[in-house]
């Protein structure tokens, strides 16, 4: 019977063209939306994760309370001895020092004076050191638009625009003023190795990137680190493991009232990332759902269009012999066969979109520019082709067909047989 319906789709392109180009319009849209949605989210946790939360972080509480202030005077003390705690109570993670820091950037020219000056951002991550890793999570060397990652003492990096800005040029001697941990005023001079632009409006605005030996000893940090991020096996968030570890560490000093005591967070605790956290897990349900009900409507009114079409072959098959029920299958049948059709080329079509946006992206650059607040937004949006896209198209393109078919199909029951032989003979 497959066979034989097959073969009438086929050979009555005008019965099956337009629902498959609703089909396929659809499983297109769900799996290039549904992949881009998720890619959007992923980057915002990942670039988050990578730069600000980390999968877990530890502060001391009196810092994370002040913690957009960048209060290096609240930092962790004793953080290598707290470090080798970590590493031997979470041995399968990695721990990584950073440190927060603002001040004012100078220019000076040939005489000495100030060319140009403005207010920086500075991040403070060990360079120096491979085993690190800070250099690859943070994508240091691909982010580079012009010199070379800083290999010495009094190195730094400077985001592109604000070089661009100012009129930074390699090679230059800049110097930076700024307040160390003790609240006294501190200077030193930088020499310009190198721009990066990190698709990240927070960051690029007027970002600099030091080594932490070079940080620690200009804000008089020595053994002490604002925050120290974890990253939990493989690189990859387990939203479930980092509650866990975040609540046990966090009941070693809950009878502590000490306001220096560390604290950890989870990723989801930080900068509103715990509703993004949760969007994400329902982002295809959501999606399906709607195309389902979108398309099933569509595909209802397309069903019913058809249907009036064919009364005349329900005819001559129910003069010939053949039930209403049978009849009322076989259009289910030939609705699964314009389903699985209709979905296979709208989920190559959407694969092939996604594939496109995954690797070239869309720019909104201009509208990032001026965003607020913790959360760290990439100005290039990537879709993100998961196994789930190579199926999730099925879901509404067979459902809808089948539904809307089901829905449209009633009204051969509604239909007496001597109706449908007098249309017949009409």
């Amino acid at each position: 019977m497959i066979s034989f319906l097959f073969r009438g789709i086929l050979r009555d392109s005008q019965r099956s063209r337009l629902p498959v180009i609703i089909i396929a319009s659809g499983v297109m849209l769900t799996v290039v939306l549904s992949a881009w949605m998720t890619g959007i989210l992923g980057d915002v946790v990942d670039l988050s994760a990578k730069f600000t939360t980390g999968h877990v972080k530890i502060m001391t509480r009196a810092y994370a309370e002040n913690e957009s202030q960048m209060p290096n005077d609240l930092a962790i003390l004793g953080v290598a001895e707290l470090k080798d705690q970590l590493n031997q109570d979470y041995p399968d993670m990695e721990w990584v020092e950073r440190i927060h820091f603002g001040g004012l950037m100078d220019l000076p020219d040939q005489n000495g004076e100030t060319k140009a000056q403005g207010p920086v951002s500075g991040l403070a991550v060990d360079l120096f050191d491979e085993r690190s890793g800070e250099s690859e999570r943070l994508a240091i060397t691909k982010s580079l638009q012009s010199g070379r990652v800083p290999t010495k003492s009094k190195e730094i990096l400077v985001s592109d625009a604000f070089a661009k800005k100012i009129d930074l040029q390699l090679g230059d001697e800049i110097t930076f003023f700024g307040s160390t941990m003790n609240g006294s005023m501190t200077f030193q001079n930088f020499n310009v190795v190198g721009t990066v632009s990190f698709g990240s409006a927070a960051l690029d605005r007027g970002g600099i990137i030091v080594d932490l030996s070079d940080a620690k000893q200009v804000l008089d940090m020595e053994d002490a680190a604002g925050e120290l991020l974890g990253y939990l096996p493989g690189g990859k968030y387990n939203d479930k493991k980092a509650a866990s570890f975040a609540a046990a560490f966090n009941e070693k000093y809950a009878d502590n009232p000490d306001e220096f005591a560390p604290t950890m967070l989870a990723l989801r605790d930080q900068n509103d990332l715990a509703t993004i956290l949760d969007y994400t897990d329902i982002i295809g349900t959501i999606f399906v759902s709607i195309f389902v009900f979108a398309m099933s409507i569509v595909l209802w009114n397309t069903g019913l269009l058809g249907g009036l079409r064919r009364y005349k072959e329900f005819g001559i098959r129910l003069a010939l012999g053949e039930s209403k029920s049978h009849i009322y299958k076989t259009q289910i049948y030939e609705s699964i066969l314009i389903g699985l059709i209709g979905s296979v080329f709208g989920t190559l079509l959407g694969l092939g979109l996604a594939f496109y946006l995954q690797e070239v992206g869309l720019d909104f650059s201009e509208l990032t520019k001026n965003a607020a607040g913790g959360m760290m937004l990439p100005s290039v949006y990537r879709a993100n082709i998961q196994p789930s896209a190579f199926y999730l198209g099925f879901i509404p393109g067979l459902f809808s067909m089948v539904l809307g078919t089901a829905l449209s199909g009633i009204g051969i029951f509604k239909r007496n047989t001597a109706q449908l032989f007098k249309e017949l003979e009409v």
